[in-house]
């Protein structure tokens, strides 16, 4: 059994009587929320909330690369989509240059088949790195938005910040072109380096902005969870969104926070700690 209906009385409750039934665990898991119920008036018109859990792919992967390198290939189809639908206008035309970056990868690695003990990972990683300057560099002239595209290495992370005198066509609606640009960027890097690294893109100062506006927004919903009481469903954010608000919740022992949904319409629901 690979799919389960679960209802109980909580969303919450339905999730953890569905993860039993197929005896697996929530990161093992795509979770739907189908209805969140409803509590009712002294029993009357009372509804169970309904859950639809579906167990993941196991896929045999020989080092930790390899489950990023799925996952980000997974993101990025997502990305593609969304791209195509907003902005049908440039979307091909940006496809179009990372699928250039792609062609020049592949030949890249065939050509490294025959030396590569001697190519190793840390070439690996200056290899990526080369790539996704030069991607991001013809991205945002394709976007009519010039950049001039650095790196920093930090903490296990590549930071690539792009320095544009257009930001804003870069970054996008609501962050929707940069965050598209750093799943890519990540995809990129991780067939070259094959543990995990974080990958962030940035145009200009955005990154730090934004993580005001996400604390801000995690303050603001734990206020309202520890007054009412009651849970709040945040709209969908990309997953490194997610971790910084769920990073900002957690030291406040009064609530608790979980993600639901599955990706791009993923979703963090904060609620008061049991």
């Amino acid at each position: 059994m690979d799919k389960v209906i679960s209802k109980d009385t909580t969303v919450d409750k339905a999730i953890r009587k569905g993860l039993d039934m197929l005896g697996i665990e929530n990161h093992e898991a795509d979770i739907v929320v189908v209805s969140e119920g409803k509590k009712g008036l002294f029993g009357f018109g009372q509804k169970e909330a309904v859950v639809e859990i579906t167990r993941k792919e196991i896929m045999d992967f020989e080092e930790a690369g390899d489950i990023q390198l799925a996952e980000n290939e997974e993101k990025v189809e997502h990305i593609e989509e969304d791209l195509e639908e907003d902005y049908p206008e440039t979307a091909k035309e940006i496809l179009a240059e990372k699928h250039k970056a792609e062609v020049v990868m592949i030949a890249a690695e065939d050509d490294e088949e025959d030396y590569e003990d001697e190519f190793g990972e840390e070439g690996g990683l200056e290899e990526a790195i080369a790539h996704v300057i030069a991607y991001l560099t013809d991205i945002s002239e394709v976007y009519g938005a010039p950049a001039i595209v650095t790196v920093e290495e930090k903490n296990r992370s590549l930071i690539f910040h792009m320095d544009s005198k257009k930001p804003g066509l870069l970054i996008g609606k609501y962050g929707k072109i940069v965050n598209a640009l750093q799943i890519l960027a990540q995809a990129m890097v991780q067939r070259y380096v094959r543990h995990r690294i974080s990958v962030v893109v940035n145009v200009g100062d955005y990154r730090e902005r934004r993580a005001s506006v996400l604390e801000s927004i995690a303050d603001r919903t734990a206020d309202r969870v520890i007054r009412t009481k009651q849970p709040v469903f945040l709209e969908p954010l990309p997953a490194f969104e997610r971790k910084q608000i769920h990073a900002r919740l957690s030291q406040n022992k009064q609530i608790t926070t979980h993600s639901e949904g599955k990706e791009p319409h993923r979703y963090l629901v904060v609620e008061i700690a049991e």
